[in-house]
């Protein structure tokens, strides 16, 4: 199973809260990454801990930063979600319709499946939205 596939919903946007507040200089807080997420420090603490076991997380004098793998994995699932926002889109459903029913789906889609999607798509190039999508790219042994 992909790393992606094994995350739950509170722990993408675990990885989404550190992302963008993130600096060079600096990780998020707990207390800032509860509070966004609008969660006790525990249950932010619950969700933190299983992402650092899977290596996407690193956690230096109580601030959380994104490792590459975690960059990585956010930006496979923005891919993930964005060709299946286009498929919905392709089907006539609104953006914004598009963009609830690929939210029921893109954590389980594995990538060879988005890669075929991909293809049968002819490779979009944008979501319904407008935002790019990353272009395919060969799938590894792992998928």
């Amino acid at each position: 199973m992909e790393a992606l596939q094994k995350l739950t919903r509170r722990q993408l946007e675990t990885l989404q809260v550190i992302r963008l507040g993130e600096t060079p200089e600096r990780g998020v807080s707990l207390k800032r990454i509860a509070a966004t997420l609008r969660l006790s420090s525990p249950s932010a603490l619950g969700h933190l801990t299983p992402l650092e076991r899977l290596g996407l997380v690193v956690r230096y004098r109580g601030k959380s930063r994104l490792t590459p793998a975690g960059q990585r994995t956010l930006d496979e699932y923005r891919r993930h979600h964005r060709v299946a926002e286009t498929l919905f889109g392709r089907l006539g459903l609104p953006p914004r319709a598009s963009c609830a029913a690929a939210k029921e789906i893109d954590l389980a889609l594995s990538h060879r499946t988005v890669e075929e999607l991909c293809r049968v798509q002819r490779h979009p190039t944008a979501c319904p939205h407008g935002a790019p999508i990353a272009p395919c790219h060969a799938p590894s042994a792992s998928t």
